[in-house]
Order: structure tokens, then C-alpha cells, then sequence
């Protein structure tokens, strides 16, 4: 309600600036931040870091795919990164040769999505849960061909009233037979991602007094 997940301090760097910065070392000329809740928190890094915003005015009725939508036209040889994701070595390239989605091997069940692929690496089914799979995990990157056949499929099906509440990979997962991205597989513990506030205590330990705190608020009501 205070602080969005983007802009918490991990590891005494905040996750967004982390992210921009890799990026930067990459060589990626242009970055567009998209917002929208506190979104006027996040107009610093146009001055820091020389990023373009861009407004969602979805972003409060609808799922990240409106966040897509909103930067559409700019999308064509492109990273797609969730803010929230902390990578602990810089995963990005100035040259990208195929599409792709990033991947962890996650032993054990699972609730994540879980990847099957042909014999060259291509996804070819996507199942959410399951046990001992490579999963999807922390960016994609997009060609312009791949960016215009999902903007377009995207235009033609945004106001469904069954798209409100998806998450782009879902309708990405509706269209594989028309849509190709290659898995991309990482080591364990390169790509991280928080979900809640225990998972972030496990990473970095000078959240656990906060949430110790917050654990005492509740207990008192």
C-alpha cells in the first residue's frame, strides 16, 4: 500500500534501478518503464536513468497484459522484464538471435508454469503446476516478428471479457500453434523472484525485524 514491489531495497539496491542498470551494461538503447499504481514514484528514474514512461490506465481493472497494450507500439526487438524480478548476474545481451522465454528447473511439486518443448527448443505446451519441470521464470525477449503477431492477436482480443484477468503468457500460451518463443534455460539462484515477504526475509535478512513487526501488529489486533 506504501511502496511498490519494484522499488524495495534488496540487497541495498533497489530491484527497478537493478534492473535498468543491467540493461544499460547491456548496450539496450531505449527503456520504457510502463506504471501505474504509485505511479508517480517511479517518474525519478526518467531524470536518473534516462527511461521513457509510459502510463497504463488499466493497470487497476485489468491483468499485465494491459501493460503490453499500453507500450505496443514501441515493442519490436525487445526485452519484456517484470520489475519485481532480482537477477543476480546480469542475464541480458545487445545481441539476441532467437525469442524466448527464461526458464529454472524447479525440483518437487509446483503451482509455477511448467514448460514442455520440442527437439530444438521451441515451446510447444505450457501447464501451470506440476512436479520436477522447467519452469517459467524472470523475462522473455521478443523479435519484431514475434512482437507483431502478439500485438496483433493482442488488439483483436483485448476487450474480451475473458482477457480481463489474464496474464500475458496466458494468452501467449492460447496461441502457441501461431506464436514461437524457445526456452531459455538459467542455473539455480540466478533469476529470483518474491512472491511474499518470508521469500524476501530468506534473501535478504534485514526484512525479517519489519516483518516480525508487522507479525506483532496482527497478533495484537
Amino acid at each position: 500500500d506504501t511502496t511498490p514491489k519494484a522499488l524495495l531495497k534488496v540487497k541495498g539496491e533497489i530491484m527497478i534501478e537493478r534492473q535498468i542498470r543491467q540493461l544499460i551494461e547491456a548496450g539496450v538503447p531505449e527503456i520504457y518503464v510502463v506504471v501505474g499504481h504509485k505511479k508517480e514514484m517511479f517518474y525519478y528514474l526518467s531524470d536518473k536513468y534516462g527511461v521513457h514512461i509510459i502510463e497504463n490506465p488499466d493497470y487497476a481493472s485489468r491483468n499485465n497484459h494491459s501493460s503490453i497494450y499500453a507500450a505496443r507500439e514501441y515493442l519490436g526487438n525487445s526485452y519484456i522484464c517484470s520489475a519485481d524480478n532480482y537477477f543476480m548476474e546480469n542475464v541480458f545481451e545487445p545481441y539476441v538471435y532467437e525469442p524466448y522465454y527464461s526458464a529454472v528447473y524447479i525440483s518437487g511439486p509446483t503451482k509455477e508454469y511448467c514448460l514442455s518443448t520440442n527437439f530444438n527448443g521451441r515451446i510447444t505446451h505450457v501447464k501451470i503446476g506440476g512436479s520436477d519441470s522447467w519452469c517459467m521464470m524472470g523475462h522473455s525477449y521478443w523479435d519484431r516478428n514475434f512482437s507483431q503477431r502478439f500485438v496483433d492477436l493482442l488488439e483483436a482480443e483485448y476487450d474480451l471479457p475473458q482477457t480481463k484477468d489474464m496474464y500475458w503468457e496466458s494468452i501467449y500460451i492460447r496461441h502457441l500453434d501461431k506464436l514461437t518463443l524457445y526456452i531459455r534455460k538459467y542455473p539455480d539462484g540466478i533469476i529470483r523472484e518474491f512472491d511474499n515477504l518470508d521469500e524476501l526475509c530468506l534473501f535478504d535478512t534485514s526484512y525479517i525485524p519489519y516483518r516480525d513487526s508487522l507479525s506483532k501488529q496482527t497478533d495484537s489486533k
